[in-house]
C-alpha cells in the first residue's frame, strides 16, 4: 500500500530528506515521543491558527469554534486571538473558557439540558448568546429573569444528514431544539417574544434562530436544504441573526477529501440569497472539526505484535479507547504510519489495538504498515485533533496522555500527562 497521503497531515509537516522521519512545527516527532512520553497529542499551532483565521475570513465576525470538538486553555486562548467566538456546551467548559481569558461577549452557550445554576453562571458571565433548547429551559430563564440577555432559539430543521446515525442532529426525531414541522418551534418564539421584534420577554431578547443538522457532512447540498428549511420561518421573524450550526466533514482515510470551508460558506450564503433570507442578515456557523482534527496526530509506543496464522495481526500500544474511542463509538476509520519512515510503503496489513481489557478495544482495524514494524516503534495515528482528547476517560486506571503545541521549532505542554496519583485525587 502507498504511504500516507499528505492531505491527512498538519500544514507544517515535513519528512526530513536524510533521515525520512517526520517533523511538524519544525521538531522531529520521534524526539517528542523520547521528551515528553506516549501516548502524546501533538497539535500543530500553525494549523490551528490558519483554520480559525479561514473561519473568520470566509464567515465573518460571529463565527463560533465549537469548542467539545477539542477544548483547553490554550486553545480557547488560541481561537479568542484569532477572532472567534467559543460555543460551549457545559457549565465546564463555560468555566474553561471563561478562565482562559475568553470575555463573556464572545461565548455562545449550547446545550439540550442547561441546569438553572449553569444558565445564572452564564449570564453572570456576560455569554453573549444563550442557545435555547426546550420549554423547560425557557421555564428557567424566566424565573431568572435577565431580559437583556441575547437568546437564539435552537430549531429542528428536519433535515437528516447523510452520516452516522449517532451524529445526526436536524431530524424531526432529535433530542435537540424545537422541532419546525410539530409547530414547537412556533410556540417556543411566542413564549421568548410576546411583543414586536427585538423587544424583550420575561427569559430574555431573541436574536435569531439557530440550527444544526449533524457531523461529519460532505455533501453540501445537505446544508442548502437545512437553509430551504429555515427561509420561511425564518424570514417571517425579521430576526438579524442565523446560524446554521458546525459539521463540515474531515478526511480521515485515503480516499476521502473534504470540501473547502470557503466553498461550505459560499454555499450556504448562496442558499440563504436563494431563499429569500433579507441582506444584511448576520449567518453565522460553528466550525469545530474543521479547524482541530487535522491539527494534531496521537504518538504511540508498540507493546506488541501478536501473529495469529490465517487470521490477523495484532498490533498492541500503550492507548487506546481510553484516547480515542471514536473507533468503538462510531467505527469510526483511521490511518496509521510509522513517523520513523513517514514516506514508507505500507503492505503489512494489520490490527492496531490499546491496552484497554476490552476487545472491541480498536483504534484501527484495517491498519496498513511498513513491513519492518517492531516492538518499540514509535506508531502514529493522524487526523486526531478533535473528539479524541476531549472525549478521553480514565478506564481501567489509565492517566490520559499530555497535549504538545508546537510552533516554529518550540514545543510547548498545554496540558499535562496525568499521574498515577491524579487518579486518586477525587477518592475519599
Amino acid at each position: 500500500m502507498t504511504p500516507l497521503p499528505r492531505h491527512l497531515l498538519p500544514l507544517t509537516a515535513a519528512i526530513d530528506e536524510q533521515t525520512g522521519r517526520l517533523r511538524i512545527g519544525g521538531l522531529d516527532l520521534l524526539d517528542l515521543a523520547a521528551e515528553y512520553g506516549t501516548p502524546l497529542f501533538v497539535y500543530d499551532e500553525e494549523h490551528l491558527r490558519q483554520r480559525c483565521r479561514e473561519a473568520r475570513q470566509v464567515w465573518g465576525d460571529g463565527v463560533a469554534y465549537a469548542s467539545k470538538a477539542f477544548l483547553c486553555k490554550a486553545m480557547a486562548t488560541l481561537a479568542y486571538e484569532e477572532g472567534l467566538h467559543v460555543d460551549v456546551s457545559t457549565g465546564g467548559e463555560l468555566h474553561v473558557a471563561l478562565s482562559a481569558g475568553v470575555p463573556g461577549e464572545r461565548l455562545v452557550l449550547h446545550g439540550n439540558n442547561k441546569s438553572e445554576s449553569e444558565l445564572q453562571a452564564a449570564i453572570e458571565a456576560g455569554v453573549g448568546r444563550i442557545v435555547v433548547d426546550s420549554f423547560d429551559e425557557i421555564d428557567r430563564l424566566e424565573r431568572l429573569g435577565h431580559r437583556d440577555q441575547k437568546l437564539l432559539i435552537r430549531v429542528t430543521p428536519g433535515v437528516a444528514a447523510h452520516t452516522h446515525e449517532y451524529v445526526m442532529t436536524g431530524q424531526d426525531d432529535s433530542k435537540f431544539g424545537f422541532g419546525l414541522a410539530s409547530g414547537q418551534a412556533a410556540q417556543a418564539v411566542e413564549r421568548l417574544r410576546p411583543g414586536k421584534p427585538g423587544e424583550a420577554g420575561k427569559a430574555g431578547t431573541l436574536v435569531g434562530v439557530h440550527a444544526h443538522i449533524g457531523s461529519q457532512i460532505f455533501l453540501l447540498h445537505s446544508f442548502v436544504k437545512e437553509v430551504e428549511a429555515l427561509a420561511e420561518f425564518f424570514t417571517a421573524l425579521e430576526l438579524p441573526e442565523l446560524c446554521v450550526g458546525g459539521g463540515l466533514g474531515v478526511a480521515y482515510v485515503e480516499g476521502e477529501e473534504s470540501p473547502p470551508m470557503e466553498q461550505w460558506s459560499a454555499t450556504v450564503k448562496r442558499a440563504c440569497h436563494d431563499h429569500g433570507i433579507p441582506t444584511g442578515t448576520r449567518i453565522t456557523a460553528e466550525p469545530g472539526r474543521t479547524i482541530a482534527a487535522a491539527a494534531a496526530i496521537t504518538l504511540y509506543t508498540v507493546g506488541t505484535i501478536k501473529d495469529l496464522p490465517g487470521i490477523r495481526t495484532y498490533v498492541s500500544v500503550d492507548g487506546g479507547m481510553s484516547d480515542n474511542p471514536r473507533p468503538v463509538l462510531y467505527g469510526s476509520g483511521y490511518e496509521a504510519f510509522l513517523p520513523r519512515a513517514a514516506n514508507a510503503e505500507r503492505p503489512r496489513a494489520a490490527t492496531i489495538v490499546g491496552k484497554h481489557c476490552e476487545s472491541g478495544d480498536v483504534i484501527v482495524r484495517d491498519a496498513r504498515l511498513p513491513i519492518d514494524l517492531a516492538v518499540g516503534d514509535i506508531l502514529a495515528t493522524p487526523v486526531t485533533g478533535a473528539y479524541g482528547h476531549s472525549m478521553a476517560s480514565n478506564y481501567n486506571k489509565v492517566p490520559r496522555p499530555a497535549v504538545v503545541f508546537v510552533q516554529d521549532g518550540e514545543a510547548r505542554v498545554v496540558v499535562r500527562r496525568e499521574t498515577l496519583d491524579d487518579l486518586l485525587r477525587n477518592d475519599l
